[in-house]
């Protein structure tokens, strides 16, 4: 069975929500709720780095719970990418550095994106629906 990812969130360095996509999950969230989810992410992701014991520590990158894993990456400029997908995925790490490269490639070299706000290219959610179709088809074949 093919691992799936119920959902992507993108968020600004300062917390705000700029990115969310829903890819059919079960317990489909409405806007006020992936608002919700994505403050309170940002807000655990923050007090981790300072509580941590570590030096140098990035954060919480992975949440395991029974019905859901979250994973999360962080870039240098604090902006989190993080999918929330079935348990037990151990590939998304890469998915999500992937997803990275598109949100360099298609919104931050667009001339009418204005930094911290929300996305609106088309051309990246061209890309991201065709990487995440990819990533299943490539699954299904595993």
């Amino acid at each position: 069975m093919a691992a799936a990812i119920y959902s992507l969130y993108i968020i600004n360095k300062s917390g705000g929500l700029i990115f969310y996509k829903d890819y059919g999950s079960a317990g489909r969230m409405d806007t006020n709720d992936s608002l919700r989810l994505a403050s309170l992410w940002h807000s655990m992701h923050v007090i981790s780095q300072q509580l941590s014991p570590v030096n140098g520590c990035n954060g919480i990158e992975l949440l395991e719970a029974d019905t859901f894993d979250l994973h999360c990456f962080q870039s240098l400029t604090g902006t989190k990418f993080f999918v929330v997908c079935e348990p037990g995925t151990h590939y998304m790490e890469t998915l999500l550095k992937h997803i990275y490269e598109l949100y360099t490639d298609y919104v931050l070299k667009n001339p009418f994106y204005e930094m911290e706000m929300p996305i609106r290219c088309e051309l990246f959610d061209i890309n991201l629906a065709q990487l995440v179709l990819k990533d299943r088809v490539a699954l299904l074949g595993r």
